[in-house]
């Protein structure tokens, strides 16, 4: 593959395409992975909802799916971080990805084993806090995204954020395009990160259904709501995310006590062990202890719907891109079909530009002031 664009992000990670596929959970496996590795994009497992062992099996098989480079999602609040981080050395993953600001010495021990560490962020000053950590770059995703980030669009969010540091800067949050790529290098990005699309591919492990139903969605589909637990995500206007807010507390609670059951079960954690794992969350961020008790909510209920494909039971995350996506192609139809689009869109614009001595300190050929 013959890269296009020379970027940081390209230069750093050693990928041919300054595209990112984000570590979305239940969604970003092994297939989905290896099949943006080998379209030439990084992708980026997501291990928030896997144990050790199955994060361990899951990085076997994506080098035995591609000899390309990728990187892990980490939570940087688990109680058993410090494994993860020792994994990915262990491996030679490339790149760290983190959802929340990791910890100094966590970032000091990536890079001295030539990990390259990307937090993702949505304000200014995260990014200044994890680059003089360390970091190598940031993701910063705007309001469009997923939802957790806050409520500053891209357009806003990307500038702020490169004026900020000195530090590659990866957009994300409303990118699924060659235009979007196109436009996010004009604003001096090294490159995009992408969710929904991605999961809209042939390559995702979302049932097709699943993956077609999304597709009925126009861009007024999504909402951004806190009902599920207490911190705000962006999901499709489902019938059963639409009753989240008609919810009574009693039930609610019963429901959660139930789903937190399951969430220990399949997490293979023991009762001490989740407690611990909730007051690292809560020392790590600024959740309050009801937002504790509803954390187990979110992987269950996105479980249920991404996974197992029911969304009477279940959530479906999404970006408001959803509204403009009406395919599903192949990682590498994506992923070439944007790289096409931009090297054209970035040439058409070019072309738009007349060289003159005002702009730029040269007179065209057929400046009258040359006759």
């Amino acid at each position: 593959m013959r890269p296009a664009f020379r970027t940081a992000l390209t230069e750093l990670t050693g990928v041919t395409h300054p595209i990112v596929q984000t570590g979305m959970g239940w969604v970003a496996g092994p297939r989905l992975v290896s099949a943006t590795a080998n379209a030439g994009a990084l992708g980026i497992l997501a291990s928030a909802t896997m144990t050790l062992a199955e994060l361990e099996r899951a990085i076997v098989e994506v080098r035995e799916r591609t000899t390309q480079p990728f990187g892990v999602n980490l939570r940087a609040d688990a109680g058993d971080a410090d494994k993860r981080v020792q994994l990915l050395i262990e491996y030679g993953v490339k790149v760290a990805s983190f959802a929340l600001a990791p910890r100094p010495e966590q970032i000091a021990r990536l890079k001295e084993h030539g990990v390259v560490v990307m937090p993702s962020v949505g304000a200014a000053r995260h990014a200044q806090k994890v680059a003089a950590w360390g970091a190598d770059l940031v993701m910063v995703q705007g309001g469009e995204g997923g939802g957790h980030t806050g409520q500053v669009p891209t357009t806003l969010l990307l500038p702020s954020v490169l004026d900020a540091v000195d530090i590659p800067v990866v957009a994300a949050g409303g990118f699924y395009d060659g235009r979007g790529l196109a436009a996010a290098l004009s604003y001096g990005a090294a490159g995009i990160g992408m969710g929904t699309r991605f999961l809209l591919t042939s390559d995702s492990a979302v049932p097709e259904r699943i993956r077609r139903e999304y597709l009925g969605f126009g861009l007024d589909g999504t909402v951004v709501t806190s009902k599920a637990d207490g911190m705000p995500h962006r999901l499709l206007r489902t019938r059963f995310v639409n009753g989240l807010d008609r919810e009574n507390r009693l039930t609610g609670l019963f429901r959660t006590a139930r789903r937190t059951a399951q969430f220990k079960r399949m997490a293979q954690l023991s009762w001490p062990a989740l407690l611990r794992d909730g007051l690292a969350m809560r020392k790590a961020g600024d959740r309050s202890w009801a937002q504790l008790v509803l954390a187990a909510n979110t992987p269950m209920l996105l479980r249920a719907g991404l996974v197992e494909g029911d969304t009477d039971a279940g959530m479906l995350a999404s970006g408001q891109v959803v509204g403009l996506i009406d395919d599903l192609p192949s990682c590498a139809e994506l992923v070439d079909r944007i790289v096409s689009d931009a090297v054209s869109q970035l040439s058409r614009a070019q072309a738009t530009i007349s060289p003159t001595k005002h702009l730029f300190g040269s007179v065209s050929p057929s400046d009258p002031e040359d006759e």
